[in-house]
Parts: C-alpha cells; sequence; structure tokens
C-alpha cells in the first residue's frame, strides 16, 4: 500500500506517493523541513536539500571511517 503527502511550493500543491513503510518517516522529515500547512518559498526546498545531502555526505565519511577500521 501506498500513502500520499502533499506539500505546497511556490504556490503550487505536490503529491507524492510513497510506501507505507517509507511513508512514516518521510512525513517527520518534511513536517522538519517545510511548513506542512502552508506554502513554502523555493529558497527553504533548496536549503532542505542542501541541508540533506550534507547529512548524507557526513553518513558516508562516517561508513568509510568503520569501513577502513574494519580493514585493519
Amino acid at each position: 500500500m501506498s500513502k500520499k503527502l502533499g506539500l505546497n511550493i511556490a504556490g503550487r500543491h505536490f503529491d507524492v506517493d510513497v510506501e507505507d513503510s517509507f511513508a512514516i518517516f518521510l512525513e517527520q522529515q518534511m513536517k522538519k523541513d517545510f511548513n506542512i500547512e502552508g506554502n513554502n518559498e523555493l529558497k527553504i526546498l533548496l536549503q532542505a536539500y542542501v541541508r540533506k545531502n550534507h547529512e548524507l555526505f557526513l553518513q558516508e565519511q562516517k561508513i568509510e571511517e568503520i569501513t577502513k577500521k574494519l580493514e585493519i
């Protein structure tokens, strides 16, 4: 099953269908990054994108660090 999540960006409404197992996580993250009830400027979208990519960057660095320790 899937769940539909919606978001308003730059005056337009967007819906995304995601699997139930991922929907809870994504909905929580969207509440942290966006105004779920109102409109979001494009700047907010860009800031969220950069923030999430920074988190991914840090995770990948940590994975490399752990992998190097396991190779020894």
